[in-house]
């Protein structure tokens, strides 16, 4: 045991070593390296005085022909500006100042960009409180959030550094720190055309961008934004016909046809209204994806939320089916809450298609979601709402075309048998989320959220079948509780807690299907380790919650592409970001990519991962695995 243990053990830090002298991610096996930016934080004085302000600075060490950027990104270049976000003890205060002109940097597709490399610093003033107690100490903490390049690729790099300083009587002068204080630094440079400065003082400048031997690949050429915001909108416009969108879709079409004979004032406000919930829901998206650094979906990545959309879901198709109606009398309602009601329901319909739409990545909607990680915050909001406008865009365009409208089926008993039809497409949505749950949590908490859903249903039953408008009013009142009450009730039992998540170990070979492809489970040490042993690797980013990655599993049971991964041994890896994880995140952010599904395939003494189409198919994996034999 003590022996099984001991070598575990060695084989660990063997591994931990080798993996230090990788690029996160995707690094090929090479001689030991150092990390591409490393940062600290170094202040002018070693000990402060209350009230006397001193200078501070974020440290920035760059490896070889590796850069960040400034803080403000010049015309033309793309990339992701630095972000530094100080925490400072109460009563201390603290001001900018400019930083260093930045300069000439390779880009990785082979261009000139703009930024800082070798060793710099990003200076701020900060002033102790006048009544801060000689003898104490104080720490200066700041996050810094930037993007970290060389020639080859780009990956996030994240980092809380601190400083801890005492209090005096009076200011003691750092000497260690003199030299980077010294003079204050040039005003942050607007024009790509600025030579390069250097940083500090008795540091070694080097070498410039243009003279860097590092040899650069056949690259491809960045998307316009202009052609982003194509992508976008034709992205929003598919996800219509995926199938987590079209049960909302087909509900949006009995309401169209509801609206054939009405006035056509109202039906285009039926349509705005739609697309204002759409477009709602994509800012907020959108607007929590920057603020957070999250991806798209990545709010299912939580059992709670995907249980309560389950919940959801089951409601919304007991409701379509007919078993309840909601918000509606044996004698009817007046014309004026009707018309309320109605643009309430267009603008609610909005808000769903989004968040059902979220399972979902479409063709053309990866590489614009992709582009949100770097472009700066107004430009991704702008990519979010194409992609929104895209989504509701069908809707809009029958609302605002009234011939259109008149060319679909007249209104009639048909729509009723066709709502509750589009009623099964919800139940499978419900199973759907159901099973995103059985691969997020285990044992008796799979059995209790399957339990909650009969016992909310049991709660509509009673809402259908007792609190009728026709009922009296003590029976109305008893009903109604008593669907609080089940709802509820079924609500609180089926709701997963953290302890209840399912632990995600490498997955056996199917031992039913002797043929399955064997999928371990991926780890940036463990492609690091392949690659260096020059082995095939195909990396297949995958979440349960993701409705693409379903039925892009299919090609895998294909025979004769299950020869092709045997034949050229490759080894199939599967990053499960069905709860969160952050390497995977990262992982995706290095591919310039923010949804799943995602799949690469690691070519031998290519440096570059070949990435596939969002959609998979037979022949463009085949396609991809036959660039192994040239």
């Amino acid at each position: 045991m003590n022996r099984s243990c001991f070598l575990s053990l060695a084989a660990l830090l063997f591994a931990a070593t080798f993996a230090t002298a990788q690029t996160f991610g995707f690094g090929e096996a090479a001689e030991p390296k150092q990390e591409r930016v490393t940062a600290d934080v170094v202040a002018a004085v070693s000990a402060a005085a209350p009230g006397q302000p001193f200078q501070a600075a974020v440290k920035l060490v760059h490896s070889k022909d590796s850069h960040t950027y400034g803080k403000v990104l010049p015309p033309g270049v793309i990339g992701k500006p630095t972000k530094l976000k100080w925490t400072l003890p109460e009563g201390w205060q603290i001001e900018e100042l400019p930083w260093p002109a930045s300069h000439q940097v390779p880009s990785t597709d082979g261009a000139i960009s703009d930024g800082y490399d070798g060793t710099v610093y990003l200076p701020v003033k900060i002033t102790p409180p006048a009544n801060a107690a000689v003898g104490s100490s104080a720490e200066l903490k700041v996050k810094v959030d930037a993007l970290v390049c060389d020639p080859k690729s780009c990956q996030p790099f994240t980092k809380e550094v601190a400083l801890t300083l005492s209090v005096a009587a009076s200011p003691l002068v750092n000497e260690a720190n003199a030299a980077a204080f010294s003079s204050a630094p040039a005003a942050e440079k607007t024009s790509i055309a600025t030579p390069p400065v250097t940083s500090a003082a008795n540091e070694e400048k080097p070498a410039a961008a243009s003279t860097t031997t590092a040899p650069v690949t056949a690259p491809k050429l960045p998307l316009t934004f202009a052609e982003l915001l194509l992508y976008a909108f034709v992205g929003g416009l598919i996800l219509n016909i995926m199938p987590c969108v079209f049960p909302v879709l087909g509900i949006k079409v009995t309401s169209v046809v509801q609206q054939a004979g009405e006035d056509r004032r109202k039906v285009v406000l039926h349509g705005l209204m739609y697309t204002v919930g759409v477009l709602l829901s994509f800012w907020v998206l959108g607007g929590l994806a920057i603020a957070l650094n999250k991806g798209w979906g990545s709010q299912l990545q939580s059992p709670a939320f995907n249980f309560f959309l389950a919940a959801f879901f089951l409601i919304f198709a007991l409701n379509m089916a007919g078993l309840f109606e909601i918000g509606t009398s044996a004698i009817g309602v007046g014309s004026g809450l009707q018309a309320k009601s109605g643009l309430g329901g267009s603008f609610f319909s909005g808000l769903l298609a989004t968040v059902v739409a979220t399972p979902c990545s479409a063709p053309f909607l990866g590489s614009a979601l992709g582009a949100t990680l770097t472009l700066p915050a107004s430009q991704s909001m702008l990519i979010f709402t194409l992609i929104g406008l895209g989504l509701a865009s069908p809707f809009l365009l029958l609302s605002l075309f009234p011939g259109l409208i008149s060319a679909l089926p007249r209104p009639g008993a048909w729509m009723e048998s066709f709502k509750q039809g589009m009623s099964f497409l919800l139940f499978g949505t419900v199973g759907f989320m159901l099973y995103v749950l059985t691969n997020q949590i285990e044992g008796l908490p799979v059995l209790f959220a399957i339990l909650s859903l009969v016992l909310i249903a049991l709660g509509c039953w009673i809402y259908g079948r007792w609190a009728l408008p026709h009922k009296p009013a003590r029976t109305k009142n008893i009903a109604r509780l008593l669907t609080f009450l089940a709802v509820a009730g079924g609500l609180w039992l089926g709701l997963p807690n953290a302890s209840a998540k399912r632990t995600h170990g490498e997955e056996a070979v199917n031992l039913k299907d002797p043929d399955a492809l064997h999928w371990e489970t991926w780890s940036p040490e463990k492609v690091a380790a392949l690659r260096a042993a020059k082995q095939p690797v195909y990396i297949d980013f995958t979440a349960s919650w993701c409705w693409t990655c379903q039925v892009n599993k299919r090609v895998y049971t294909d025979a004769g592409l299950r020869a092709l991964f045997k034949q050229h041994k490759v080894a199939t890896l599967k990053a499960d970001w069905s709860d969160e994880n952050e390497s995977i995140r990262l992982a995706l952010e290095a591919l310039e990519k923010r949804a799943v599904p995602v799949n690469v395939l690691y070519i031998p003494g290519v440096e570059e991962p070949f990435v596939l189409d969002e959609l998979l198919t037979v022949g463009n994996v085949t396609a991809a695995l036959k660039k192994l034999e040239k």
